[in-house]
């Protein structure tokens, strides 16, 4: 078990005071068996007239900020302390029937998974379709996990990994033709080369923790980062961080779970002035370890 502390900074900055509308947050992370909430604070500055706290159609937990002032600068602060238990892939216990692939899932549980199989985004040609099949042995039985593995280590080793300022994702047909992408590109290729094989995926949004290791370079800290799940009867959901090539939870920490990565904004809002009014952002995402049983001087 490792103790991980986040600390998660945004800035926006404005020309002259500006009034703000309705901000929404997801810095919140989920509480389950591998990661255990201890601590969460949040500081707003200006000081928010309301903060009011919602679980979203996901379960995830969504604060909604009201500002009452005007201001040249708004700013948001979030710290958490949580437990966290790594989950060794191999130790995943996939039931008989969905070891190989195809598999079909249970009657029951297509019902709620339905709309985490179609495929969201188009693919006219069948690009997508023809690069997710190539994973899948033709003429073998093909094993579930590997194909998944073997997708999500393809991504990380044949894609070049990029920060890009601009909002929202590319679309899979976008990433597969250049090449390159953010985490969260690679998430939704992931996801959809998945659903494009009948599997259900989801988007995720969090944190990654980048530790001193030999030679090795983890992609996606100092800022938010995102992955995906795909559903696999018996192991349930399960982590796949094709940025980093990490199958399972190691150094992810989950805060928001989605359909759509539209629907896991870590952070959205309004502000009432010019576009010419905005000078800019800054986010900063810190995350360190603790040894169990201490405590960090604040």
């Amino acid at each position: 078990m490792t103790i991980f502390s986040v600390r998660h900074s945004t800035v926006y900055r404005y020309l002259r005071p500006v009034a703000f509308g309705e901000h929404r947050l997801m810095f919140r992370p989920r509480d389950s068996f591998d990661q255990r909430l201890l601590e969460a604070a949040l500081v707003v500055d200006p000081t928010p007239r309301q903060i009011r706290w919602i679980h979203d159609v996901f379960g995830n937990c969504v604060a909604i900020v009201q500002i009452a002032e005007p201001a040249t600068e708004l700013r948001f602060q979030s710290h958490i302390r949580l437990e966290h238990t790594p989950q060794v892939p191999l130790d995943l216990q996939i039931d008989e029937e969905a070891l190989t692939y195809p598999f079909s899932y249970d009657g029951d549980e297509i019902i709620d998974l339905e709309r985490t199989i179609t495929c969201h985004h188009s693919d006219p040609d069948g690009v997508l379709d023809r690069w997710a099949r190539q994973f899948v042995r033709v003429g073998h039985p093909t094993e579930t996990g590997h194909l998944l593995m073997t997708m999500c280590y393809a991504i990380h080793e044949s894609f070049v990994y990029e920060r890009r300022l601009a909002r929202g994702t590319q679309t899979p047909l976008d990433t597969l033709q250049f090449r390159r992408g953010t985490c969260r590109d690679f998430a939704v290729l992931m996801m959809e080369a998945a659903r494009s094989l009948g599997l259900a995926a989801r988007f995720v949004t969090g944190y990654i923790y980048v530790p001193s290791r030999d030679g090795s370079i983890t992609r996606g800290g100092g800022s938010t980062h995102a992955w995906c799940q795909i559903y696999l009867p018996g192991a349930g959901w399960v982590e796949f961080d094709p940025t980093n090539g990490i199958v399972g939870n190691r150094d992810l920490i989950r805060v928001a779970v989605a359909r759509d990565p539209r629907q896991a904004i870590p952070l959205t809002g309004s502000y009432d002035g010019r576009p010419s009014d905005y000078e800019g952002m800054s986010v900063q995402v810190n995350v360190t370890t603790e040894t169990p049983g201490t405590f960090p001087n604040r």
